[in-house]
């Protein structure tokens, strides 16, 4: 079999339970689900450290953050080291990047590996962009969206027909703060989405970390998020504090300059989530739309028989449950990543796994395909048994998860933890390891599990109880030796 073009499209802050192939109840994603129709859908991908920067750093390196050198969003990707892109490049493919690189630029930190880059400054705007195109600033005038579909598509039509590609097609949105394109703005205008079954959570068997967590739809949005009309003299940037009475308080739509007044503290947090979730399906459909394009234009050029493409995000979000928005916590709307992939030569249509993958895993298993050696120093395990053949054994049943930045934003307490198909076992350290960034080093460490036969929603922390001793325990020992495993000794 020769060898496969490769179409990597990751989008920013994608939730899988906002994709209908994955069951959603407030959305529908066709394109998405015609890769996951087409092809096959994972149940259990995670990411091992769920904020941006740092997950895009270990897919593209096979190693984890504390190995690549990226930790925390402060930290820059050190173009010098080994990745997959420049593995297949020397393998003879012609590569691409397009859209958003989040890790750093100049010097060292400009994408390396990639025959062509046009990459997003940072987060990126989503109107009219500033992208560094092979090392040049330039203005593109649009919407971020479609700019990095349409030029995607051109990558594919302009390529050196003589080569396999990799084309890594990295879409801004739905990053925050949820700007949508103009096709798209009024949708979903006419009704409410419903609100997730755990929207009102009160943490109250969660230790201290869930409940100082500063990413609430009731209080940690500010006007420009909502697309409200901050008051004479206050910052759009301000964060909307509740208010100590509703009496005469009132928000005003940026679109209808009319206030809204509220008669219960619940209906002033269900009209912020409106407001929030809204624009993030917007930006979603936008992507839904690119990609449609995007698999068409495999088709026109007689290229989708031999083209992997998979389509995921960094990360997962929260999406109003646990009463949030945002991610960085091992929780399964954060740790999962929805993940969709076709390739018609080699994965039969329709399937669904429910094997555990990681974010680790990709580059290992995009260089299987390819015929590349697989380095030995990557620490993930390629999953393209598993594509192949449905019979295929798992790759492994449990996954190490370290998120670093203690207390940088949203008040998110650093952690450490283990996930197995049953069960999850979180370590909060607070400051105990003395990371930089931390706004109150007097964190006690705490514990927390979750028994997930029973509890899927992660609302009744069991550890401590009785009748889990023998698992905690040996909970405690699988997260030291994966702990020890993924060469994190700090």
């Amino acid at each position: 079999m020769k060898q496969p073009n490769i179409i990597f499209i990751m989008t920013d802050d994608h939730a899988a339970h906002a994709m209908s192939c994955y069951g959603s109840k407030i959305n529908t994603t066709p394109n998405m689900d015609r890769i996951a129709n087409e092809g096959m859908r994972f149940d259990n991908c995670f990411c091992t450290n769920s904020i941006c920067a740092p997950s895009r750093a270990v897919i593209l390196s096979g190693k984890h953050s504390h190995l690549n050198g990226v930790e925390t969003l402060a930290d820059n990707f050190d173009g010098r080291q080994q990745t997959f892109p420049k593995l297949l490049q020397t393998a003879g493919y012609q590569t691409a990047m397009i859209g958003k690189w989040h890790l750093g630029l100049g010097g060292n930190y400009d994408p390396t590996g990639f025959d062509y880059y046009c990459v997003l400054h940072g987060q990126g705007e989503y109107f009219n962009p500033i992208m560094k195109e092979q090392g040049i600033d330039k203005t593109f005038e649009g919407y971020a969206t479609d700019i990095i579909g349409d030029m995607s598509i051109d990558f594919i039509k302009e390529r050196d027909k003589s080569k396999p590609f990799l084309l890594m097609c990295h879409h801004k949105a739905p990053h925050r703060p949820w700007d949508p394109s103009e096709p798209y703005k009024d949708m979903y205008k006419d009704g409410d989405i419903p609100v997730p079954e755990t929207f009102n959570d009160d943490y109250a068997t969660r230790c201290d970390a869930a409940r100082e967590a500063t990413m609430t739809i009731e209080s940690n949005f500010n006007y420009r998020d909502l697309k409200l009309i901050p008051p004479a003299g206050v910052n759009q940037f301000k964060m909307i504090a509740l208010p100590d009475s509703l009496e005469g308080y009132t928000l005003t739509p940026r679109e209808t300059g009319v206030p809204v007044s509220f008669n219960s503290y619940q209906e002033l947090k269900n009209f912020k989530y409106q407001r929030y979730i809204k624009d993030y399906l917007r930006c979603v459909a936008s992507v839904d739309d690119n990609i449609g394009k995007l698999l068409d234009c495999l088709k026109d050029e007689g290229i989708d028989e031999d083209t992997i493409v998979v389509y995921t995000s960094d990360q997962g979000f929260f999406l109003g449950d646990h009463g949030w928005y945002d991610k960085r916590f091992m929780y399964e709307e954060s740790l999962r990543m929805p993940f969709v992939i076709k390739y018609p030569r080699a994965i039969k249509p329709g399937r669904i796994s429910d094997k555990m993958i990681l974010n680790l895993d990709f580059a290992e298993t995009f260089l299987d395909f390819a015929g590349v050696e697989i380095p030995s120093d990557m620490q993930g395990k390629s999953f393209r048994q598993i594509l192949e053949d449905e019979n295929a054994p798992e790759i492994q049943t449990s996954m190490y998860y370290r998120y670093w930045m203690h207390l940088a934003h949203h008040y998110v307490w650093s952690h450490y933890g283990v996930r197995t198909k049953d069960y999850k076992l979180i370590y909060y350290y607070g400051d105990a390891l003395g990371k930089t960034g931390a706004i109150d080093e007097s964190k006690e460490p705490a514990w927390e599990l979750f028994d997930l036969t029973k509890d899927t929603n992660e609302l009744n922390n069991v550890y401590g109880n009785p009748d889990y001793a023998q698992i905690q325990e040996d909970l405690k020992k699988e997260l030291y030796r994966l702990k020890e495993e993924a060469k994190d000794f700090e």
